[in-house]
């Protein structure tokens, strides 16, 4: 059984040598293996995975491969495991690690910087300079789990202490995978400036991010939340979150009525997360002189943008990668306290042995599949929509 050397276990929860995990061959193509249950070192403590969600950006690596960057490469035929929104329980500590204790149920942020860069040393560990470089003989102590590490699509995964946070006794495993997708939310209006409270803030895009960024606008206190989108149904939900109003843009000038709900000088901040020509145009025709766009979205094509427009109104453009300045910390605040209900965007919830399933729901969006959890212990037999 499991018992490395200067790590501390407990007959709680036996651990085994090999762990079932999903390991990306070529693009596309993920098979069910075994691998060596990994070891943590110092800072770090081992997560048995109870549960992961599918983000977007993983089918984008498997599919594409970047942002994932491994062996100083695109991930594909190296042995990797992708998934990097999960939760589980500690069930290993790492030497000299006291902040956490074996049994503790956690969430996950996805990054842990070098500390050593600048951008880490600003805080800015989601930007860190030596991004990747965990590899041979470079190791700068970067780790991005399921992007420049091994990820969550496993029984088992190594964490940093600095990237997690305890879960409630009340919030279930779904939920507690939600947490990583509000901290995405959090960190964009972290950096449009914070203190919302009073401004209005349109969010363009009702998949997961925008969804919950709606919620979290709201918690902060911003006035009126606005919510833009082509799907009515995801609208209605964007509704249960928090939004005053909410635009199918199939139907009307969106810019138009933002103006107009705005007295005619636009929105203070725009949270685009679309990632199309259109969504940015669109976000640069509402958003107010001096205003403020995050753009929180990954274009799949170059986007050209009217800058002249920047310039001339003043417009700060800001792009955001992860979760990053503790935002997770923060997102897990506005959740626990029940500030919003981060629940209604997981629709469908399926066995670790059913990935490749729950892959399809969430790429082709099968019975309108917003957030699919994916859970390590939960029999095939007992697949099922979340209520």
């Amino acid at each position: 059984m499991y018992n490395p050397a200067g790590v501390k276990t407990s007959p709680s929860f036996p651990i085994p040598d090999q762990m079932r995990a999903w390991i990306l061959g070529d693009p596309d193509q993920l098979t069910l293996g075994e691998k060596p249950v990994p070891v943590p070192k110092k800072a770090e403590v081992l997560v048995r995975v109870d549960a992961v969600a599918i983000c977007a950006t993983d089918l984008e690596v498997i599919h594409y491969g970047s942002p994932a960057k491994i062996q100083g490469g695109l991930p594909f035929n190296k042995g990797w495991t992708p998934g990097h929104e999960y939760m589980g329980t500690v069930v290993a500590l790492g030497p000299g690690v006291d902040e956490f204790a074996i049994g503790d149920r956690i969430t996950v942020e996805i990054h842990a910087g070098c500390g050593q860069c600048k951008r880490c040393r600003q805080g800015m560990y989601t930007s860190c300079l030596n991004y990747g470089l965990n590899y041979g003989d470079v190791d700068k102590g970067h780790r991005a789990n399921g992007f420049t590490t091994d990820g969550g699509f496993a029984e088992y995964a190594i964490n940093n202490i600095n990237t997690m946070i305890r879960v409630p006794d009340h919030m279930s495993d779904e939920e507690a995978t939600l947490v990583v997708t509000a901290g995405t939310s959090m960190y964009g209006l972290t950096e449009l400036g914070g203190l919302v409270a009073g401004e209005s803030v349109v969010v363009i895009g009702p998949g997961p991010i925008g969804l919950l960024a709606v919620g979290v606008a709201k918690a902060l206190g911003a006035s009126p939340v606005v919510l833009t989108g082509t799907r009515d149904n995801r609208l209605e939900i964007g509704r249960q979150l928090g939004a005053d109003h909410v635009i199918n843009v199939r139907n009307a000038d969106s810019a138009e009525i933002v103006r107009g709900l705005t007295k005619g000088i636009g929105a203070d901040y725009v949270v685009e997360c679309a990632g199309t020509k259109e969504a940015i145009d669109q976000a640069n025709r509402m958003v107010n002189r001096g205003g403020k766009i995050c753009l929180a979205a990954f274009p799949h094509d170059p986007v050209v943008v009217d800058v002249a427009n920047l310039v001339r109104n003043n417009v700060y453009l800001y792009g955001i990668r992860g979760e990053g300045k503790s935002a997770t910390h923060r997102a897990m605040a506005f959740m626990a306290s029940r500030r919003f209900d981060a629940t209604v965007i997981h629709t469908h919830t399926f066995a670790l042995d059913d990935l490749p399933t729950a892959l399809r729901y969430a790429r082709d969006r099968v019975e309108d599949a917003i957030k699919v959890v994916v859970k390590a212990r939960y029999g095939a037999e007992a697949r099922e929509a979340a209520e």
